[in-house]
């Protein structure tokens, strides 16, 4: 497939573009900063110009596809991961401003130049609790697709707009959209560095409901949806198989959640981050777990 990227120079979109690379897919990657990773083309784009979004929508993406003389190509698909990646890093209203302009100018494009498949990144922050002032629980566990969605932050309303924004597009274009509410993105190099301090204190992983995403299985999923068809409007949680602390799920359950209701009886370090949706409609299999990658 040929495909448009967009943020693959961030710490999600290098791994996931490279891992769609390594599939045989022709990716496009659409930045503010250039991209180092090898055999992807790269087009500097402030995204929140719509002209800008448009015209690279409809761009060559190397000089060998002059070579046909058949005129620009289709675009197949677009992944839309460009965002400013959390809180703290601009001042709130600009954060939502990027994030949420952004994204509408993605749809808009794909919709009316009719690239029919958007995969975009939305975030496990939707569900309140990642960047919460003080504490929150979850309402239920494992936290699923339905759990409620409303955040306190700049950074997780800007992904909750994109959701709804992401719906009303498909409404009317009858494309496929589907929204990855991606839970705290691990690179290879970061187990190492950071897991032996999640097994010392787990409480550092509250906020990310101790679940995460090894960001080539990121990769992975994207690669599902890119393979799935006729979803319609769909939002998946995306994480690995497993908690990312040494503790079992009942552990867990009995010092950080004893009072939130458990829906079903759970596996025995089975994540609370739900990605039973995923597997069951696009096929996602994660095959990375940090007992592996620390065994090594």
């Amino acid at each position: 497939m040929r495909i448009l990227f967009t943020g693959g120079s961030g710490k999600a979109g290098r791994h996931a573009s490279a891992y769609l690379r390594d599939q045989g897919h022709r990716v496009t990657n659409l930045d503010w900063a250039p991209s180092d990773t090898p055999g992807i083309a790269h087009l500097t784009t402030d995204l929140t110009d719509a002209g800008q979004v448009f015209n690279a929508c409809r761009a060559y993406a190397s000089l060998d596809e002059l070579a046909p003389g058949t005129g620009v190509p289709d675009y197949d698909a677009i992944v839309h991961f460009a965002a400013i990646p959390a809180i703290l890093h601009r001042p709130d209203n600009e954060t939502y401003r990027i994030n949420t302009l952004s994204t509408y100018n993605v749809l808009d494009a794909a919709t009316k130049l009719g690239i029919p498949k958007v995969i975009f990144a939305s975030s496990e922050t939707t569900y309140g609790i990642c960047f919460a002032d003080g504490e929150k629980q979850p309402e239920y566990l494992p936290v699923d697709e339905e759990h409620p969605t409303v955040p306190q932050d700049s950074y997780a309303m800007s992904k909750v707009v994109n959701e709804v924004t992401a719906r009303s597009f498909q409404a009317r274009s009858g494309i496929d959209i589907y929204g990855l509410r991606i839970n705290n993105v691990i690179e290879p190099h970061e187990y190492r560095e950071k897991f032996p301090a999640f097994m010392d204190d787990p409480a550092l992983r509250r906020r990310n409901i101790f679940a995460y995403i090894d960001a080539r299985d990121l990769g992975r999923m994207v690669d599902c949806c890119l393979k799935t068809d006729g979803l319609g409007y769909q939002v998946f949680n995306v994480a690995n198989d497993d908690l990312s602390v040494g503790l079992t799920t009942a552990e867990v359950i009995e010092r950080f959640y004893p009072e939130v209701p458990l829906e079903r009886e759970m596996g025995e370090f089975e994540t609370f981050y739900s990605n039973d949706k995923a597997r069951r409609l696009v096929g996602f299999a994660p095959v990375h777990s940090w007992r592996d990658e620390l065994a090594q």
